[in-house]
């Protein structure tokens, strides 16, 4: 028995065949092709010679664009914050207490395809988010809503928003100092497979969404976490440098339980979207000078060149020299930025291993400017200082969540096998 498993993209659609075993039989690539994306899906299919089941992710149409409505900005909010990132959503707002007109308006404005709705811990509070779903509700605001807030509150808030597309969850801070995922990023899910993808004007029938499993940084977050089960020296932290933004995963084998405002899961995902190899290149440069990692006149070429590529998304250079820069920049910004968040939760060790994945880092020939580039970094040099680094070249880790989320865990931890052999340590 074979698997096809798809990464279906905004620019390309990405296809690994396995075998039942974990076994890599194949990889293809082909352009994404909207508004009928089952075409280049056949196009890989057919390169790989098909499959007898085919599992997919998703982050085509710009992936999940969440919002989160919270009560107070430095707990529940935070806590949908969190369970947002670590849903695979791309998150485009966050607000906190009363909605009023103008904080209506930003909402809109965001133009989320999905709401996460928090606040309250169970049995405490509940006006807050009562005033907050009647003024969603009463404002037809165009999206799904995930309800996720205090439980004793959970049927009034439904019956203002009657009429809507509202999926409940369990609450995601039960208690202070409780963090409960799993039921919100459940119900996320749900809605991006029902509601989401069939929005977003990527294929004309209903076979498509069948076929989405999960929005991508979900499936890559599983396979990262798979992989640090097999990581007893450190934590696996995942760099994924894309067109549009930067995304870093971290996974830890254990985890400090003890009490914080709002714990922290075991395995998190950051985004950060204005960091990216071609819309958000210019981006890169702009907080390059603000972290003082470049100078004026390296700033002033690199400028040029990120806006090249920021007008003409498709121009590909002769010499990789500056998208490798560009790329080792980007890693540096956004892996400081997702440990200010994690708050150096990582272990005492620090990253056993790093993983780069992104077109630029699997096609280039040589990327010892980037090692150096990351190890000596001084705010990055503590946290990688033993950590090994590795490249995703045959792009096994999202694959590898989706065999893991349809029970295949031995597959799954064959097939990360493929990742590239160490090329060097830190020091």
């Amino acid at each position: 028995m074979t698997v096809l498993c798809l990464d279906v993209g905004s620019t390309w659609t990405k296809g690994a065949l396995v075998s039942a075993t974990g076994e890599l039989l194949g990889t293809a690539q082909r352009p994404t092709s909207p508004p009928e994306v089952l075409d280049g899906i056949a196009e890989v299919s057919a390169e790989l010679g098909g499959a007898d089941e085919v599992l997919a992710c998703s982050s085509a149409g710009g992936g999940l664009r969440l919002a989160v409505v919270g009560q107070e900005r430095l707990v529940s909010a935070e806590a949908g914050y969190r369970v947002a990132l670590s849903a695979g959503a791309r998150v485009v707002h966050v607000s906190a207490g009363l909605l009023d007109g103008a904080g209506l308006r930003a909402l809109r404005a965001a133009e989320p395809d999905l709401v996460l709705l928090v606040g309250g811990t169970d049995g405490g509070d509940r006006s807050v988010l009562l005033h907050n779903a009647n003024r969603i509700g009463r404002n037809r605001l165009a999206c799904p809503v995930v309800l996720a807030g205090n439980a004793d509150a959970r049927a009034e808030a439904l019956e203002l928003l009657a009429g809507r597309t509202v999926v409940a969850a369990d609450n995601v801070l039960p208690d202070v100092g409780e963090l409960a995922p799993a039921g919100a990023r459940a119900a996320i899910r749900d809605v991006f497979l029902r509601h989401v993808i069939g929005g977003k004007g990527l294929s004309r029938g209903p076979r498509f969404r069948r076929m989405v499993r999960a929005v991508t940084p979900d499936a890559v977050l599983k396979g990262v976490s798979r992989l640090a089960t097999q990581d007893s020296e450190g934590a696996v932290l995942v760099v994924d440098v894309g067109g549009a933004t930067t995304d870093v995963y971290s996974a830890v084998s254990t985890v400090d339980t003890s009490s914080r405002t709002v714990a922290l899961p075991p395995d998190r995902r950051t985004v950060e979207g204005d960091l990216g190899m071609r819309w958000s290149a210019p981006g890169v440069v702009s907080e390059a000078v603000t972290e003082k990692l470049i100078d004026k006149t390296e700033a002033a070429h690199l400028q040029s060149e990120a806006d090249r590529r920021a007008t003409d998304v498709r121009y590909l250079a002769d010499d990789p020299t500056v998208d490798l820069r560009l790329a080792a920049l980007a890693a540096v910004l956004a892996v400081r930025r997702h440990l200010r968040l994690v708050d150096g939760q990582l272990g005492p060790q620090g990253a056993g291993r790093l993983v780069l994945s992104g077109g630029v880092f699997r096609h280039a020939p040589d990327l010892s400017e980037v090692d150096r580039t990351l190890h000596e970094d001084p705010v990055l040099r503590p946290i990688l200082k033993n950590a090994t680094i590795t490249v995703d070249r045959a792009y096994v880790l999202a694959p590898a969540g989706l065999l893991t989320d349809t029970g295949r865990v031995e597959a799954a931890d064959h097939l990360l096998s493929y990742l590239d052999r160490p090329r060097g340590g830190g020091g």
